[in-house]
């Protein structure tokens, strides 16, 4: 299950100097496709491009949006859970909420969340790195 992503704050409510930290996250690159021979060209996206066939186009696009939405979700799940590793009060060298935010490019109240929910996934035995 996905969390419900943080507000981005509007260019006005920046600061004139602000940090990289503030920035938007982009995705991380996908550097390859798995399988793919190496040196391929760098243009083409799981040879969908190359699919003439609309309908087996929509078949394998659908195939790959379900996948990487189930690949988000788990990354959100990872992201929860080390969220509560990392702000756990048994730690010494734990995170407050608002160096966790900053860390993750997060608001304070949605890093919040995503440690409680974190620590909901790791009670239930859940996922776990």
């Amino acid at each position: 299950m996905s969390e419900p992503q943080p507000a981005r704050p509007s260019r006005e409510s920046r600061e004139p100097h602000e940090s990289r930290a503030d920035r938007p996250k982009r995705p991380a690159p996908l550097l390859f496709e798995p399988g793919a021979p190496a040196g391929t060209d760098g243009d083409r996206f799981f040879e969908l491009e190359s699919m003439d066939d609309p309908r087996q186009l929509l078949a394998r696009a659908t195939e790959l949006e379900q996948a990487f939405r189930t690949a988000a979700d788990r990354a959100s799940e990872f992201q929860a859970i080390a969220a509560a590793q990392l702000t756990d009060p048994r730690r010494f060298d734990r995170l407050t909420m608002a160096d966790l935010a900053e860390q993750a490019g997060w608001t304070e109240d949605y890093a919040k969340k995503m440690a409680e929910y974190g620590q909901g996934l790791i009670a239930d035995g859940g996922v776990t790195p």
